[in-house]
């Protein structure tokens, strides 16, 4: 149970819009995360199988292809909160890492899920041919990716209309889930790619709110995810299983294979040396993904159980060093402010509009510069982004920013609203101030450096509901340099 529910949660997170919007960035990095992981683990574990810990002779390409997915697969919820915790899951890198790892983890369980059906053993596979298997698996995920989105979108409203709120709606989720987990056992693969690809439809939903979103992930992470944790420590004795070369070994071979590849493929899709690998350590983290990929395999008779111990620990050590790492390779320096980018032009105070689009059609005037930088094109290109993927940060604030060829350095407006406007926050909070930024192709560093001042510095005290009352660019200035309440 509590499998199949972090299954659904790890299919909500994942945004198709944001995959189709960032294309083929995405894909690039998506196949350099996927193939060359996939080919450092295939190789060696299908040459030295007993090195690796295969638990069963004459399943070595069973075992091997094992191996490889679990080099390549991805957690794609431990990532999304690194991202939100470096104030990046809004930004060009935090889009591009979502995107890639949607893609890396849709063809990651599909592999595990041929994987499970060529087994073919009892209460794993089916009666069915595993070309049929095969049909089916593939047949039910365009369904849910297609005509599946498109029925639970119709749906959702009339849940929400006519349910109590949040009981509806989890309940509603809860009961498809495991319709979806059932079917994709009845078809001879696990349960959980049928959960995972119907999270999918239902978090791709433009009807599912991001404050519904939090309570469901909630339900499952506060009730079933102790629980399963408890029962993988009974499982298995850590202590008599722990192999220090293999849990070296496939440390290594999983931080150099996923690090490389997505490194690699973004340099080939246009971002810098420091981009690329904040991007290639940010797609490392595997989290519980992993660990429930080594729990199936091991209840299975794929793997032994001293390799599902060096998984586990690959799995935490490499979801604790996603986000150091990608800081370190971001780089720190003197912190950036960004109301010194920012002036009394490009200010607007108490401002009465109630439409995002509006409010960002105000905010690119004050930063127009005629002849050269035009209003419409800051907004057209603000606006773009926005429709990729909202602005708001949770906590009251939004920032909506887009990168513009020309620029020399940065440049800010602000606008405070009289009036709480919905900016798609994931703590469903509308924004008081939003916070407008342009940067350069070139800025990578500097967009985010203003990225994370802003979060950081207004997310203190009630700073948010105090600058939301201020009438001029000096009180404002006077809120953001006050001791936080």
């Amino acid at each position: 149970v509590a499998v199949v529910l972090f299954l659904l949660i790890a299919g909500m997170e994942v945004d198709l819009s944001t995959v189709y919007k960032r294309g083929k960035a995405a894909l690039m990095i998506s196949i350099g995360g996927m193939v060359v992981p996939f080919a450092l683990g295939f190789g060696p574990s299908y040459l030295f199988p007993e090195t690796f810990g295969m638990a069963e002779e004459g399943r070595r390409l069973v075992f091997a292809l094992f191996v490889a997915t679990a080099m390549s697969i991805t957690a794609l919820p431990v990532i999304a909160k690194v991202l939100m915790d470096l104030q990046l899951f809004r930004t060009d890198i935090g889009m591009t890492i979502i995107a890639a790892a949607v893609v890396n983890d849709i063809i990651g369980w599909l592999i595990f899920a041929t994987v499970l059906a060529m087994m073919g053993t009892e209460g794993v596979g089916s009666s069915m041919p595993l070309g049929t298997v095969i049909g089916l698996t593939l047949a039910f995920a365009v369904f849910c990716l297609t005509l599946g989105r498109w029925l639970v979108n119709r749906a959702l409203p009339w849940v929400q209309a006519h349910t109590a709120w949040p009981g509806g709606v989890i309940g509603f989720a809860v009961v498809l889930t495991f319709f979806a987990a059932a079917f994709t056992e009845w078809i001879g693969v696990h349960g959980i790619l049928g959960a995972f690809l119907f999270g999918v439809a239902l978090g791709d939903s433009p009807h599912l709110r991001e404050k519904t979103r939090g309570t469901i992930d909630h339900f499952v992470a506060f009730i079933f995810a102790p629980l399963f944790f408890v029962t993988i420590g009974l499982r298995v004795d850590f202590i008599a299983n722990f192999d220090l070369v293999l849990v070296v070994l496939i440390f290594v071979l999983a931080v150099l294979g996923k690090v490389l590849g997505c490194a690699g493929f973004s340099l080939m899709s246009g971002f810098n040396k420091r981009e690329s690998f904040a991007i290639g350590f940010g797609m490392n983290a595997r989290g519980a993904m992993e660990i429930i990929l080594g729990l199936l395999a091991l209840q299975y008779g794929i793997i032994s159980e001293s390799l599902f111990v060096a998984l586990v620990i690959m799995a935490i050590g490499t979801s604790i060093m996603s986000g150091t790492a990608m800081q370190m390779v971001l780089g720190g320096g003197t912190p950036m402010l960004f109301t010194n980018f920012a002036s009394a032009k490009t200010f607007i105070a108490r401002s009465p509009l109630v439409d995002r689009r509006e409010i960002i059609a105000a905010l690119s005037e004050k930063l127009a510069v005629p002849g050269t930088l035009e209003a419409e094109a800051i907004e057209h290109a603000v606006w773009q982004r926005e429709r990729v993927m909202s602005s708001g940060v949770g906590d009251g604030i939004a920032i909506p920013h887009a990168r513009i060829k020309g620029l020399e350095a940065p440049v800010v407006a602000i606008a405070t609203l009289k009036h709480e406007v919905d900016f798609d926050a994931r703590d469903g909070i509308p924004a008081r101030v939003v916070v407008l930024i342009l940067t350069s192709p070139n800025q990578a560093k500097e967009h985010l450096d203003l990225l994370a001042s802003i979060v950081r510095t207004l997310s203190q005290g009630n700073r948010v509901e105090r600058a939301a009352e201020a009438e001029s660019w000096t009180q404002f200035l006077a809120v953001i340099r006050a001791d936080p309440d």
